[in-house]
């Protein structure tokens, strides 16, 4: 039986600028940063609040794990901003919208209140977007 998820993906463009800007903007921390055998950077980041997720920032580049027409692929991709990672949730969608907007994340769509509680759209430095929504309920 499946317990849990413990790590997702997202594809970044460059690992340690996606480390930078996920610890440095988000106010994630580092969980694993390790370079494998055949030079393979095992990179994870998580929440500060939620130490059993791992996010593992995974650069697109031909290697091992993918041939040079795929990383092309998906490096297309994420340049044109079609690859939306998910959602991250917030107690305080407005408030957290204006703190990280003053560090320099850029946002697709302000705080707008929807059905299932306020949400904006923000992209990291790779071009990947997520929904940071606060669900409808809780926080202000």
């Amino acid at each position: 039986m499946i317990a849990r998820m413990s790590h997702t993906t997202i594809f970044v463009l460059n690992q340690q600028e996606a480390l930078e800007f996920y610890t440095q903007k988000l106010g994630f921390e580092v969980r694993m940063d390790q370079t494998m055998e055949g030079g393979f950077r095992w990179l994870t980041v998580g929440p500060k609040t939620q130490p059993d997720l791992e996010i593992i920032l995974f650069e697109v580049k031909p290697g091992p794990m993918m041939d040079e027409a795929t990383a092309q692929q998906f490096r297309g991709l994420i340049e044109k901003g079609k690859m939306g990672a998910g959602v991250f949730q917030t107690p305080d969608c407005r408030k957290t919208y204006e703190e990280l907007k003053a560090k320099g994340v850029q946002f697709l769509a302000p705080p707008q209140e929807r059905f299932y509680g306020v949400e904006a759209i923000m992209k990291d430095n790779s071009g990947n977007w997520f929904s940071m929504t606060q669900p409808a309920g809780r926080g202000n």
